[in-house]
């Protein structure tokens, strides 16, 4: 059973993992530099922990101790438990669940295994608004899609709102990120993927026109919000595919796009 220990200063050293957390800039370099990241909540929490990620310990509000009593017995790691005002005051916002964790990450994959074993993938390139990623990696693992390959300046999906937004599905997509882009590409034909580029560009396949093979292993290639896909990524791609719009609309949020294309390419054939 985890060790319950009452903390009243927001300055103790063992509070460190939470501290700062709206300083968004600083944990981005800080959380993978020292090899943690944290959970919110108590599905997100249990999720992270049924998939494998070891708790270096826990941060309770006392009105959270008795609902996450299951998670504390289990817990191999010390429960820090302080008033309300002093968790604000470690993390710098109200934590609205009542409960954090701080995670220890593990070895990221490496591409080679994980295309070898996937068939029908997301590929995003550089999307770096967390809520999106969180929210992408939420879709894929609904939808059916076996794994996400990042790009070298992809965001963090262990960044707490990409974790959160997710409700704790990015630790159930498996992922990778390549070294390099849009050479990279080279390393999904390799193992034999076919690019697909989403786009609203008027010369793309609509997506309710692919026919996919049903063991034919697909890549759908996901582009950066705002500007979308890179000439580069699209000029790479075996094919273009856009969602046809309606009623003027020229696209969707990255999110929506990706959520409706994963379910048309699982749908597939």
């Amino acid at each position: 059973m985890g060790e319950l220990i009452e903390v009243t200063d927001p300055a103790d050293p063992r509070l460190y993992d939470y501290s700062g957390l709206t300083d968004v800039e600083l944990r981005k370099v800080r959380e993978p530099a020292e090899g943690l990241f944290l959970a919110e909540g108590e599905k997100v929490i249990r999720r992270a922990l049924t998939a494998g990620y070891p708790m270096r310990s826990m941060l309770l509000s006392p009105k959270w101790v008795e609902p996450m009593r299951a998670l504390i017995e289990a817990a191999d790691a010390p429960v820090y438990v302080g008033a309300e005002p002093l968790l604000e005051a470690v993390t710098g916002f109200h934590v609205h669940r009542g409960a954090l964790a701080s995670m220890q990450r593990v070895t990221d994959l490496e591409p080679a295994p994980l295309l070898a074993r996937a068939q029908r993938i997301v590929v995003l390139e550089d999307i770096v608004n967390h809520t999106n990623l969180g929210a992408i990696f939420r879709s894929a693992a609904a939808l059916g899609m076996d794994a996400a390959v990042l790009t070298p300046r992809c965001a963090d999906p262990l960044y707490r709102r990409s974790v959160r937004v997710s409700m704790g599905t990015v630790f159930a997509l498996p992922y990778a990120r390549l070294e390099s882009w849009p050479g990279g590409l080279a390393t999904l034909r390799e193992h034999g993927f076919r690019t697909i580029a989403l786009t609203p560009g008027p010369t793309a396949v609509d997506l309710p026109e692919l026919r996919l093979g049903a063991r034919e292993k697909v890549a759908l290639l996901l582009g950066t919000e705002g500007d979308g896909l890179s000439d580069a990524a699209l000029e790479a791609a075996d094919l273009r595919a856009r969602i046809p719009m309606a009623a003027g609309v020229d696209s969707l949020n990255v999110a929506a796009a990706a959520a409706v294309a994963c379910y048309a390419l699982t749908a597939n054939p």
